[in-house]
């Protein structure tokens, strides 16, 4: 099993869920998170004062797939977030051991 996790803009969150779906995988995480890379941040206003935003908001995607699964997942993640400029995210994968179920204690291998 792969363990994927994609850090996408917030606007390309429902896209990349209907790209999964299509790919046939149902379950995922999506959490709301802060970073930067290349993109660095911007200057912004606030009641007339300028500021810098280091830490843009973005969304992590985890999807748990299948080894044979993965590469076609992760082509679906990245077709549906691409914008083709900076910060549109990164996909890292990462192998899984074993996954238990906590309802039934029941393991996956």
């Amino acid at each position: 099993m792969r363990l994927l996790k994609a850090i996408v803009r917030p606007d390309k969150v429902d896209a990349v869920k209907d790209a999964l779906q299509a790919e046939g995988i149902a379950g995922m995480t999506v959490t709301e998170v802060r970073g930067h890379g290349k993109q660095k941040g911007h200057t912004a206003i606030y009641r007339g004062r300028e500021y810098q935003v280091t830490l843009l908001p973005k969304m992590e995607i985890e999807v748990v797939v299948q080894h044979p699964l993965a590469e076609s997942a992760c082509a679906a993640i990245i077709t549906a977030a691409r914008t083709g400029e900076i910060g549109d995210g990164r996909v890292f994968v990462m192998p899984v051991e074993r996954t238990y179920s906590i309802r039934t204690g029941g393991v996956e291998e």
